[in-house]
């Protein structure tokens, strides 16, 4: 790049180019940059779609966030779970002899193309890691061994 730029103003000194070429090829070279930059970054999580909470008796948990938060009950595509609406989030409920404990949470990824988040995570140095349960996400663990998962923000 520092070449390019060398020789417009080169061009520019010399003549051969006027000052308004000049700052057009520079706005270009911005721009072309900005666009290359922007490329390069893969994906970028949009959203956090939802998190995933371990409780002992499901529809004990489900009233009680029913009742004290106004939460709508939603579909869920896991008939052992129940999920209600938090704006366009939710929480999910799941039963299990651990009860207490936050599970993971989801973060949203706009367009979600699995393949092609797998080889940005890889080429970031993260280990996708297939989700337990058969969903179209998967997830990584954080340095912690924190469960995040990924998925299509439009999904879960």
């Amino acid at each position: 790049m520092e070449h390019v730029i060398s020789s417009l103003l080169g061009r520019y000194e010399s003549g051969t180019l006027t000052r308004r070429e000049l700052i057009q090829g520079l706005a270009m070279l911005a721009v072309a940059s900005e666009t290359a930059s922007a490329a390069n970054t893969g994906f970028a999580a949009a959203t956090i779609n939802h998190v995933s909470i371990q409780v002992s008796d499901l529809k004990r948990s489900a009233e009680f966030y029913m009742r004290a938060f106004a939460l709508p009950k939603r579909v869920a595509a896991n008939p052992s779970a129940i999920r209600l609406g938090v704006g366009p989030s939710h929480l999910t409920l799941r039963q299990d002899k651990v009860a207490g404990l936050v599970d993971h949470f989801c973060m949203g990824v706009e367009k979600f193309n699995r393949e092609a988040v797998i080889r940005d995570l890889k080429a970031r140095g993260v280990t996708p890691e297939p989700d337990e349960k058969g969903f179209a996400g998967f997830h990584v663990k954080d340095p912690d061994g924190f469960s995040v998962q990924l998925g299509d923000s439009s999904e879960f």
